[in-house]
């Protein structure tokens, strides 16, 4: 029940990738898609970071655009090409076409807001490519309610940093704020924000509770994970050492059955060569 929510998020959002009930071919090359895309999840980090940084040129820029466009336009075209339900993969995967047709502009020099929309876009996509393609990360989300859990964990967090900074004057902005919840949460401490108030201490008490709590909840989930992971491994190979002694058992009863009909066949053979003997006696 768990994935199944998890997949129709990932519907939702515009990643959800092939369908489970598309053909075997069309979900290969879903797979082989998987890695491609990763790469380029990563260059999209590196390449926001130089141009955040200044570093690279404009004949970076635009190549990193052609590529990455070339990426996307690939696997939307191939997909669509290999899939039986056509509609159906543009209905769960739209993020695609729209980072086709959006990126469009970019190539061809529109340097305006509407191309920083869509380099940020692009950006924010790498969280949800990372999703999509891993196996072991959406079984993860998808077990014992983790995905939700974090969700919640995340809005507790920005509702603490809005309150300790609207309640405590040591915090000046709500970003401040923020950074205290983040570090606090996660039993860090830095120490360079710290409450002033009463209120806020005992505020930052309770947020160090919830994170000691948080934080065990997580270990626990990721040690079943891990459990539950090597008892699948068990399972199936238990699975298939009985789909072979079925076999072999198959195997002997056809065996038995060969031999019967054989010791059938002489004992038919012997009973009729003694009846041949016992009728020639009497000629004789």
């Amino acid at each position: 029940m768990e994935y199944t929510r998890h997949t129709a998020l990932m519907r939702m959002v515009g990643l959800g990738g092939v369908a489970s009930e598309e053909n075997e071919r069309a979900k290969l090359w879903g797979r082989r898609f998987e890695g491609p895309m990763v790469l380029a999840a990563i260059w999209i980090l590196i390449d926001w970071y130089l141009q955040s940084k200044g570093v690279s040129n404009a004949y970076t820029s635009f190549a990193s655009d052609w590529l990455i466009w070339l990426l996307f336009m690939s696997e939307l075209f191939v997909m669509l090409w290999l899939v039986d339900d056509r509609i159906k993969y543009i209905k769960h995967n739209w993020m695609s076409p729209l980072i086709v047709l959006g990126g469009l502009p970019v190539l061809w020099g529109v340097d305006t807001f509407y191309a920083g929309i869509i380099r940020t876009l692009r950006l924010a996509l790498t969280i949800g490519i990372f999703l999509r393609v891993s196996k072991d990360t959406r079984d993860l989300l998808s077990r014992h309610n983790l995905g939700i859990t974090l969700f919640i964990c995340f809005i507790i967090l920005v509702i603490s940093g809005l309150l300790i900074s609207g309640i405590d004057p040591a915090f000046e902005t709500p970003m401040d704020g923020l950074w205290w919840a983040w570090v606090t949460v996660t039993t860090v401490g830095y120490g360079d924000l710290v409450p002033a108030t009463t209120e806020g201490r005992i505020f930052g008490s309770l947020l160090i509770l919830m994170g000691l709590a948080m934080f065990s909840m997580l270990t626990a989930s990721f040690s079943v994970f891990f459990i539950e992971q090597d008892e699948r491994e068990l399972t199936q190979k238990e699975e298939r050492n009985i789909e072979r002694i079925e076999g072999l058992e198959r195997k002997l009863e056809r065996i038995e059955n060969q031999l019967d009909k054989t010791l059938d066949a002489l004992n038919k053979l012997t009973e009729q060569q003694n009846q041949s003997s016992n009728d020639k006696k009497p000629n004789s």
